[in-house]
């Protein structure tokens, strides 16, 4: 079959109803995540081989910039509760039923992906990969994989979102920006030296239900045009001022060596900017899904919601499998070079399409995880499923370092 025939199965296969341009912005919140990690994250090498986490944002401030396009995480949280709303009005059976198939349909690639590098960690250490690198390489993987343990709980909140959304609309999200907002203003007032450390952990969760807040009102029909310009201006204008006026960080992801970072935990110019590109999303709805009516447009889409846990869970493990290697023939541009430099920029851009192409290779075996488990099996499949955990359980021991 040729790319063209495949592209145009996809599009005559695609329901009438299905909403394009929601999937179009959630593959695109998806790829940023990717894309930014690869772009973001550089490596350097020790005296004895071993690669150590860097990012060129310490060097190159001036392209902090470059985080507010790739952080794209609030289009995804939004498009997510726009789903979700749409699921629990279909469910066939019970709330509690609805809400054990989401966790199982987010659990399995995660705990693909972990009890494979719990399997690949002494492998990779017998064949003389250094214990440093394969710490480095362990804490990479695990990175995206708390975003799947706040999606989860936000998921579990689903009910409750939908009957906030019914009484207040939008304004069902405004709670949860002023939450953030009352805990930055204590982690960094004038109070902050007698604040406990461990306060900011209070954004976790209102930091990123907001945007699936707004997402369940939209696709229950309760975030009007309006109300999606007044999120965009809003939202924008609060951006501004959080940076220029009270000189919130400029990057949108941790900076090695900062002492205050905007997104672990979420702070309020996270929500300013998933406030604006909420708002540009509702806006914009019509003129995406106009565009997604082409084939060749539209195909991509498919490709990538469908394997978008595959993408989320093994994407680093995609970049690693370039860099370990180059790790060993020494000074690698782009790779084992520390990151502060053009013409590490410049090289880093060339290898993208190589961590693409293998992203791609991985995928032909990994997407497995995503698909459902055979409830046929019997013990023997609970077996399987049990050492799993027992192999994940281990990997995060070691990723996290408690072991």
């Amino acid at each position: 079959m040729s790319v063209r025939q495949l592209v145009s199965r996809i599009d005559a296969g695609t329901p009438a109803h299905r909403d394009r341009a929601v999937d179009g912005l959630r593959a695109l919140a998806l790829m940023a995540v990717p894309a930014g990690h690869w772009l973001l994250g550089g490596f350097t090498l020790d005296g004895d081989g071993a690669l150590h986490n860097a990012s060129p944002l310490s060097a190159f401030a001036v392209f902090s910039p470059v985080s507010w396009v790739l952080q794209m995480l609030g289009v995804f949280f939004l498009v997510g509760g726009y789903a979700s709303v749409l699921s629990y009005h279909r469910r066939p059976s019970t709330t509690g039923a609805w809400l054990r198939a989401r966790m199982v349909r987010l659990g399995r690639p995660v705990l693909g992906v972990s009890a494979v590098w719990a399997l690949m960690i002494p492998v990779l250490y017998a064949a003389g990969v250094p214990e440093a690198t394969l710490r480095t390489g362990a804490k990479l993987v695990i990175q995206p994989l708390w975003f799947v343990g706040v999606y989860a709980v936000v998921t579990a909140l689903a009910p409750y979102c939908v009957r906030l959304a019914g009484r207040l609309g939008g304004w069902a999200a405004a709670p949860l920006i002023g939450s953030v907002a009352v805990v930055d203003f204590l982690r960094y007032g004038p109070y902050a030296d007698a604040v406990p450390s461990w306060l900011g952990v209070l954004n976790i969760l209102p930091g990123w239900l907001f945007a699936y807040q707004l997402g369940v009102a939209w696709g229950g029909g309760r975030l009007p045009r309006r109300g999606a310009r007044l999120l965009l201006v809003g939202g924008t204008a609060l951006f501004a001022v959080l940076l220029l006026v009270l000189h919130y960080p400029a990057s949108m992801v941790g900076v090695p060596g900062e002492a205050r970072t905007n997104s672990h935990p979420p702070s309020l110019l996270v929500l300013a900017l998933a406030s604006a590109q909420s708002g540009a999303a509702v806006l914009l709805h019509g003129r995406i899904g106009r565009a997604l009516r082409r084939p060749a447009l539209w195909a991509p889409v498919v490709v990538v919601n469908l394997s978008a846990m595959t993408i989320l869970c093994w994407h680093q493990t995609a970049m690693l499998a370039a860099a370990v290697p180059a790790a060993f023939a020494g000074v690698v541009p782009g790779l084992t070079t520390s990151p502060d430099s053009v013409g590490w920029i410049l090289a880093r851009l060339a290898w993208m399409p190589l961590f693409a192409a293998l992203l791609l290779l991985i995928s032909r075996y990994a997407r497995r995880f995503e698909a459902p488990w055979d409830t046929a099996s019997g013990r023997s499949g609970n077996a399987r499923r049990a050492g799993a955990g027992l192999l994940a359980a281990g990997f995060a021991v070691f990723a996290l370092r408690l072991a």
